[in-house]
């Protein structure tokens, strides 16, 4: 086809289908966005209410027969559910990469990179009910309950079930991108790699945390220097401020562009508002 039938095509749109095109790439991952979030929050409503109904009754006693069956039982499910989760997912993201990106469109950029951006609002949803909601309660736990082994109800839910499951959003959203999206294609970028990296090392951090507790420091203040590596790891979950940089640039000096113009600015505003 030549650049004239080309033309010829695009002028014969109805303007209702110029209409929907224009707002096509505006958040168009926006409904799964709302799913994942919405299972993310279901899943950590029932681990709460599962804590709140069996921790106090049967999550004392490691040794008993009642915390083997509601709380090591939960240990597995929760190992293995994520474990099956991260695999079916990323193995999805690199069976189905696209082997083409050179010939990828502007457009069809712009779209993945909302979905990329999808992704990361899933991560960082994740990483609140691992590093915030479920971490201080454990810290109240603590402050309660004395630690007997390193299975406590508390951590059943943290360490071995919310944890992985962030790790398994972050690595995914990192493979969604080296896979669909030119720029993170080309080069490796630091803020991606500290942003899904650093939050990942709090898991053998645990490990760490576990044997100062039982050999070193039994106290369980927050201060502690066990405790300094959950600081440090998490707080490099802010490297996710250079990602979004690197995002705005790349869609403000090729993608908006090649898609609007130079002055793109009015045009953009235009489809925004569907026009």
């Amino acid at each position: 086809m030549t650049s004239v039938d080309t033309a010829a095509g695009q002028k014969a749109k109805s303007p209702a289908k110029k209409k929907a095109e224009g707002k096509l790439w505006f958040w168009p991952a926006f409904p799964k966005l709302m799913l994942g979030a919405a299972a993310i929050f279901t899943l950590a409503m029932v681990w709460r209410w599962y804590q709140g109904w069996a921790a106090w009754e049967h999550g004392l006693d490691a040794s008993s027969v009642e915390f083997q069956t509601y709380w090591i039982n939960l240990l597995y499910l929760n190992i293995g559910g994520v474990a099956l989760i991260a695999v079916v997912l990323w193995s999805w993201i690199w069976i189905t990469r696209d082997r083409h990106l050179s010939e990828l469109s502007p457009r069809e950029e712009l779209r993945r990179t909302f979905t990329f951006a999808s992704f990361l609002c899933l991560y960082v949803f994740a990483v609140y009910w691992a590093g915030s909601f479920f971490a201080e309660q454990d810290a109240s736990w603590h402050q309660v309950a004395i630690r007997d082994t390193a299975f406590t109800p508390s951590h059943i839910v943290l360490f071995y079930g919310a944890f992985p499951l962030y790790i398994t959003i972050g690595v995914a959203s990192f493979l969604y991108a080296i896979t669909r999206l030119p720029y993170y294609c080309e080069r490796m970028s630091v803020p991606l790699i500290l942003a899904v990296v650093g939050p990942f090392l709090l898991l053998p951090n645990v490990g760490f945390n576990e044997w100062g507790h039982a050999f070193w420091l039994f106290e369980e203040v927050f201060t502690a220097p066990l405790h300094w590596g959950f600081v440090v790891f998490g707080w490099s979950a802010l490297a996710l401020g250079g990602v979004l940089t690197e995002v705005m640039v790349r869609l403000t000096s090729v993608v908006f562009p090649q898609l609007y113009g130079k002055d793109y600015g009015s045009r953009l505003l235009a489809s925004l508002r569907g026009g």
